[in-house]
């Protein structure tokens, strides 16, 4: 019996999502407040539908992506958007650049906060 509940425990352990998915709020979408302490006027929302993925949609183009580091590190790889053009590129074109900088993440309640080792940050909220 003791086997099997040491077995049932390794088991869960393993399903547990170690990347930041796992530990930010389950299902938010996280709107986009600022980069670099600068207010992102634009609209962009990030989101984790499954464990070790990330989409969204930028000012411009809906995108979607993986996240394989895990908590509290933060990789984002093989990105792929649609291709609009809208008034909004250039604010597009920041939140890409900056979300592919990012390192570190901080999930504490209804604030993510992604940074990096030279300082850059981008904090997102939980919007309702």
């Amino acid at each position: 019996m003791k086997q099997f509940a040491l077995i049932a425990l390794i088991l869960l352990a393993a399903c547990k999502d170690e990347t930041i998915s796992g530990y930010a709020e389950d299902g938010a979408v996280w709107q986009l407040e600022s980069i670099n302490g600068a207010a992102f006027k634009a609209r962009a929302r990030l989101t984790f539908p499954q464990p070790g993925k990330i989409a969204g949609s930028g000012p411009c183009n809906r995108y979607f992506g993986k996240q394989t580091a895990p908590y509290p590190w933060f990789s984002v790889d093989g990105v792929a958007s649609t291709k609009r053009a809208c008034p909004d590129m250039r604010a597009e074109s920041v939140f890409f650049e900056a979300l592919r900088k990012m390192t570190l993440s901080e999930a504490t309640g209804a604030t993510l906060i992604l940074s990096n080792e030279t300082g850059d940050q981008m904090i997102f909220k939980a919007s309702e």
